[in-house]
C-alpha cells in the first residue's frame, strides 16, 4: 500500500474504523506511518494520539481491542478503511460506537420490515392490519401460512415465470419474519446462528 502521509498536516491520515460483520462505522482515528506499521504487523489498531503526542493501540488499557480484518485505501492514498472485529465496546464512553449508537446488524428495508411488524403484533386492531389479525390467530395459524408460502414458492420455482417466484418469494420471507417475531426472535438471532455454524 503506497499511503500519502505528506497530503495532510502533520503527516497524519484518516483512519475509519467499521465492524467487519455488522458494517458499522465504530470510530475514526489518525495514524502516520509508525502507527500504520504497527497496525499491520500486530493486527490490533493502533493510531497516533494527538493529544498524548503517542503512539497508542486501541485496547491497550481497557482490553477492548480492534482486531484488523481488512484494510482497504482510497482512491486519493490519503484515507483509510480498517475493517474490524471489536472485543466490547469502542467508544471511551463504553458505548459501542463513537456516535453512541449499538453496533448491531441491520439488514436496511427487511430491518424496518420487522419494526413495522412488531408495532403491528403490539396492535389491538386485527380488523384493519392483516399482521395483527395473525397474531391474533396464534403462532398455528402463522405456521401454516408459511407452510403454504413455502409450497407456492417451490411450485414456481419450477416454472419459468420469474415475476411470480419472486412474488411468492416476497410472500415466504413476509411471512416467516412475523413467524419469527411470534418465537420471539429476529433476523439477527438467525444471522448469530449462522455466523456460528461458519466457524
Amino acid at each position: 500500500m503506497k499511503l500519502d502521509f505528506n497530503k495532510n498536516l502533520d503527516g497524519l491520515i484518516p483512519a475509519i474504523i467499521q465492524d467487519a460483520t455488522s458494517k458499522n462505522v465504530l470510530m475514526l482515528g489518525y495514524m502516520n506511518q509508525e502507527a500504520f506499521d504497527k497496525t499491520q504487523a500486530s493486527k490490533k489498531v493502533t493510531f497516533f494520539s494527538r493529544t498524548k503526542q503517542r503512539l497508542w493501540t486501541k485496547g491497550e488499557k481497557s482490553n477492548n481491542y480492534l482486531n484488523v480484518v481488512d484494510i482497504k485505501i482510497d482512491c486519493d492514498n490519503d484515507t483509510l478503511l480498517i475493517l474490524v472485529n471489536p472485543e466490547g465496546p469502542t467508544c471511551h464512553t463504553g458505548a459501542d460506537t463513537c456516535w453512541n449508537q449499538p453496533n448491531s446488524s441491520s439488514f436496511g428495508f427487511l430491518s424496518e420490515l420487522e419494526n413495522i411488524i412488531e408495532e403491528r403484533k403490539k396492535s389491538d386492531d386485527a380488523n384493519t392490519s392483516y399482521v395483527a389479525s395473525l397474531f391474533k390467530k396464534g403462532i398455528n395459524k402463522i405456521a401454516q401460512k408459511v407452510g403454504e408460502e413455502a409450497v407456492e414458492t417451490v411450485i414456481e420455482a419450477k416454472d419459468d415465470n420469474d415475476e411470480l417466484f419472486l412474488y411468492e418469494s416476497a410472500d415466504l420471507l413476509f411471512h416467516y419474519l412475523i413467524l419469527l417475531q411470534a418465537k420471539g426472535f429476529k433476523l439477527k438471532d438467525i444471522e448469530a446462528e449462522l455466523m456460528k455454524r461458519n466457524k
